[in-house]
């Protein structure tokens, strides 16, 4: 393996409505803020990588450029569903590793307002007709076994599954795992929304696709995320305090999804993501066990659950167990979410992979106040994006 690359600076901003702020703006403030934290300019960058879903086609990683220095360096614009920021942090993760950069910037950013629920694919424009259509000659949409058009289904559909295959699962675990996001969320200042619900608000609150109720879903909203990466013959040439902030990525994984039975129906959101844990753990050269927090993707509560399993954090069908021993609450054995995770810090889907890496980061410095996890050394961030594209990065102080 060629030698390590290294976070020097990191940065996002908080999640919330900017009713003010296009997406450039919110970029451009997130890219001179981790510039700033790594002690770094523009103009000591070799490469840009500015993820966006939903501005994919505006060439946003030049207009971010255009506002804070116009050094002509190559700029990829990348776009990924939830995966978005980690591909782009990826991809100049990559650049480095080639030996073609020394430094780089990853800028995540997503404008979402209140967009509402979000549908994997489009419903027909006449929902009377019921005739074969499409690639797969399908009368009913194919995104899930119920003809489910909405996010929420989807991953309901899976926990569900879940919970089925599985003894000590169920609603309540469920409910759990957003009550602990939501009070975790209180100790974040970034957080779209900081404010505790007991398990019973959280149960009562308005059903979005069973057992996923409106709180144990993520919202939609606005914000970006950066981060500056540099290679470690780079970094021995800076400064001792920039070399002590300096937190090693070691590992960075990206998978699609596999051939499976039923995959074309229902998205399995469960293999890549083993795929991804498997092959960082590798990469990295660590396990579960040494694991010090995560930050994962909980789009919604139910795939929060899933995931304790597919990332290997509790044994094989003990994720029910796992949240009922409290695990992995903020004083628990293996903290997870400890930012309040997408259903409280928010979810703009562009910028939520580098926030993550921007959260266990934080903690591995020992700079993130009130909410720190004391003696963090290694940290794991995830996400998933339907699609399908997970991937999967490791920190280490």
């Amino acid at each position: 393996m060629s030698q390590p690359v290294w976070i020097l600076g990191v940065s996002m901003t908080k999640f919330a409505r900017y009713e003010d702020e296009d997406c450039v703006d919110l970029a451009s403030t997130a890219a001179l803020a981790a510039l700033n934290d790594g002690g770094i300019s523009i103009n000591e960058m070799d490469i840009m990588a500015c993820g966006s879903l939903f501005q994919a086609s505006a060439g946003l990683g030049q207009q971010v450029l255009g506002q804070i220095g116009q050094t002509g360096i190559p700029v990829y614009n990348v776009s990924n569903a939830c995966a978005t920021g980690a591909t782009a942090l990826r991809t100049v993760y990559m650049s480095i590793k080639a030996g073609e950069s020394e430094m780089g910037l990853a800028v995540g950013v997503e404008k979402m307002g209140k967009m509402g629920l979000l549908a994997g694919a489009d419903k027909k424009a006449d929902e009377n007709v019921y005739e074969p259509s499409g690639r797969y000659g399908s009368v009913v949409s194919v995104d899930g076994i119920l003809g489910t058009n909405t996010m929420p289904g989807v991953f309901a559909q899976a926990g569900m599954k879940y919970a089925y295959e599985n003894d000590g699962v169920g609603f309540e675990q469920f409910a759990k795992v957003a009550y602990k996001n939501h009070k975790h969320s209180i100790l974040n200042p970034l957080a779209q929304y900081q404010k505790e619900f007991s398990e019973e608000e959280i149960q009562q609150s308005p059903m979005m696709s069973y057992p996923n109720t409106l709180l144990m879903c993520c919202p939609t909203g606005d914000g970006a995320a950066a981060a500056v990466l540099v290679s470690d013959e780079k970094l021995k040439t800076l400064s001792a305090e920039q070399q002590d902030r300096a937190v090693k990525i070691s590992a960075s994984v990206l998978t699609s999804d596999p051939y499976v039975e039923g995959g074309q129906v229902q998205p399995d959101v469960n293999t890549l993501t083993r795929n991804a844990a498997e092959k960082a753990y590798e990469e990295a050269g660590v396990g579960p066990d040494e694991l010090d927090l995560v930050e994962l993707h909980d789009c919604f509560a139910t795939a929060e659950l899933i995931h304790y399993d597919n990332l290997k954090l509790c044994e094989s069908g003990g994720a029910g167990d796992f949240i009922d021993s409290g695990a992995p609450f903020r004083d628990g054995k293996l903290p997870v979410n400890v930012s309040g995770g997408l259903i409280s810090k928010g979810h703009p889907i562009g910028a939520t992979g580098i926030a993550n890496v921007f959260e266990v980061s934080t903690h591995l410095r020992n700079e993130a106040g009130d909410r720190q996890i004391e003696g963090a050394k290694v940290g794991l961030t995830h996400v998933i994006g339907l699609g399908s594209s997970c991937g999967i990065h490791i920190l280490e102080k």
